[in-house]
């Protein structure tokens, strides 16, 4: 039976293969296809999806994963009391305008909870990775760095907000009242990663996500000293009907 450091190296091994086959595809180019509810999918999501998956169930056998591509597919697949959230490529928008905000998201859900997470991105070849009550690590060409969120500086919140799917008028509503010293716009789960890092304080997010969006920045942001709540101040948990998530807000270290 693996420990959680074993599992973290497994989950940071595949979302780097994962990350690899993207850019490749990427480099050669690919087709543009729309999935049931509109949204974008390319042969890139489904061979990253592939990779993680053999990958964990080879590793894991009998493991539960949830992963995006297979529930499009109609895959359905119960919530247990342990099981493995995966976003192939998150933020396939970014990836197909050519824009580099896009990441690999594997993350492992315990009791409803976050306890590990790698956010590999595939354009920058770093990769983001935490366990829960451990702590946290950003890596680049094999050198890990541990990193921490940090309290608000004096001058002001560095607030990150979705470049694609945000509500302006709800986001203005929100920091009325607070100091901002500026917003700045991400793609995909590095939103998160901004927080952990100690580079941002502040990420409220008012549109639609899902589960396999957010477990595994969510489980490196609270391994960095962060926390995700929803907006009745309850921690954001897993394995809801439908994977759905309500509107949630990020913090940094307070």
């Amino acid at each position: 039976m693996m420990d959680d450091l074993s599992l973290l190296d497994l989950a940071a091994d595949l979302a780097e293969r994962a990350g690899a086959e993207i850019r490749t595809i990427r480099d050669r180019g690919f087709k543009v296809h729309r999935k049931a509810d509109h949204s974008d999918v390319t042969e890139a999501d489904h061979a990253a999806e592939a990779i993680i998956l053999a990958g964990l169930r080879q590793a894991l056998a009998g493991c539960t994963v949830v992963a995006e591509e297979e529930v499009a597919g109609g895959k359905l697949t119960a919530a247990t009391p342990e099981f493995w959230l995966v976003d192939p490529l998150d933020g396939t928008r970014e990836f197909t305008s050519g824009g580099d905000d896009f990441a690999v998201n594997i993350g492992l859900v315990r009791d409803g909870q976050p306890v590990l997470g790698v956010v590999g991105v595939p354009a920058t070849g770093e990769i983001f990775g935490g366990i829960v009550g451990v702590g946290a690590w950003r890596s680049k060409a094999g050198m890990r760095t541990r990193i921490a969120a940090r309290t608000p500086p004096p001058d002001g919140l560095t607030v990150v907000a979705s470049r694609h799917h945000g509500d302006q008028a709800r986001l203005d509503a929100f920091l009325a009242g607070r100091t901002v010293r500026h917003v700045v716009n991400f793609g995909s789960s590095l939103k998160f990663c901004r927080l952990a890092e100690g580079q941002a304080d502040l990420y409220p997010r008012f549109g639609r996500t899902m589960e396999w969006d957010t477990c595994a920045p969510h489980a490196v942001l609270l391994a960095a000293g962060g926390s995700v709540e929803t907006l009745d101040g309850k921690p954001l948990r897993y394995g809801k009907p439908g994977w759905d998530n309500p509107h949630f807000i990020c913090w940094g270290a307070r």
